[in-house]
């Protein structure tokens, strides 16, 4: 997270009269609890049912509560912040608390610092300097994953383990509220170790290896080219058309162009809306579109997206 991130950004909200969207979006709330109830229900059937069907179930839902989660810190499926905040928490995945992703992602939506190495907290670009500083097994794992199959293969592990690096020096000096929010997370967690380990009778580390990683490795997939440096904000976003299964799992956000646009609507209308402004949206990006995923991986698999270090070291 960069130095002039700010935890206080703030989402245009779902209150009455704002974006005009209804106070509660039940179709949002039904999908949360099928998500958390799938969730209990394939964990559980672990010993009973092959681990090759609990785990990519279970990949499936952590991914789809993660895609929820970025649903949520936009303002849904409630105008109460603190029930939203209650429906997002719960962290399947772990590592990443709730609170931290939501602040990352809101100072990522200031759209003229998008690719940013430091302003923008979700950028894979990095400036000239720390680039420099890097020793040459960092830099040799960097490069790995500049292609789909090495951000796929060593990015989770690799990315986690640098995130809680500098949540630890944040936790240290107490940055951003580090303290408070991790004490929340880990007493969820607590929770969803105890269910896990303890009454479905899973191995902690299987858990991790089998059901974490690999949904990582999914989003993964979905960040990868969504975003390149370009002096023209609007293309640095790119949009993945006709993905009609991992789209549905990242909740249209692969319809990313429009996300950037009009962050607040919410997943079921993406879709229609895309309809109506394709054609603008794609003239105003500059025509940074992939036809699917599959388009994505047969351009990248094993070439690399994009440089590593940003093209003009910082945006200007």
């Amino acid at each position: 997270m960069p130095a002039s991130m700010s935890p206080g950004v703030a989402t245009r909200s779902g209150l009455p009269g704002r974006d005009g969207r209804a106070p509660v979006e039940w179709q949002t709330l039904l999908l949360i609890a099928c998500t958390y109830g799938g969730w209990l229900a394939i964990t559980h059937a672990y010993g009973r049912w092959p681990l090759a069907i609990v785990a990519p179930v279970a990949v499936v839902l952590v991914v789809l509560q993660s895609s929820l989660q970025h649903e949520i810190l936009h303002g849904h499926p409630t105008r109460w912040v603190w029930l939203n905040h209650l429906l997002a928490v719960m962290p399947l995945a772990l590592w990443l608390p709730y609170e931290r992703y939501r602040q990352r992602h809101l100072t990522h939506h200031r759209d003229e610092r998008l690719t940013d190495p430091l302003d923008d907290p979700e950028t894979a670009y990095l400036t000239p300097e720390r680039w420099a500083h890097m020793s040459a097994p960092v830099r040799a794992i960097v490069r790995l994953q500049q292609p789909l199959l090495g951000r796929l293969l060593l990015g989770p592990p690799w990315r986690i383990a640098m995130f809680l690096r500098v949540e630890f020096g944040y936790v240290v000096r107490n940055d951003y509220h580090a303290r408070r929010v991790w004490l929340e997370h880990l007493a969820w967690c607590v929770l969803v170790v105890l269910w896990v380990t303890r009454v479905c009778g899973m191995p902690l580390w299987l858990y991790l290896a089998v059901i974490v990683l690999p949904s990582y490795a999914v989003l993964l997939t979905r960040s990868f080219a969504e975003h390149r440096a370009h002096p023209d904000v609007r293309h640095r976003i790119a949009i993945v058309e006709r993905s009609w299964i991992l789209g549905p799992l990242f909740l249209f956000n692969n319809l990313h162009s429009l996300h950037h646009e009009a962050p607040t609507i919410p997943w079921y209308e993406y879709n229609a809306r895309y309809r109506l402004i394709r054609e603008r949206l794609i003239a105003e990006n500059g025509g940074l579109v992939y036809s699917t995923y599959f388009d994505v991986a047969r351009r990248f698999l094993f070439r690399a997206h994009d440089v590593l270090v940003h093209p003009t070291g910082r945006v200007p």
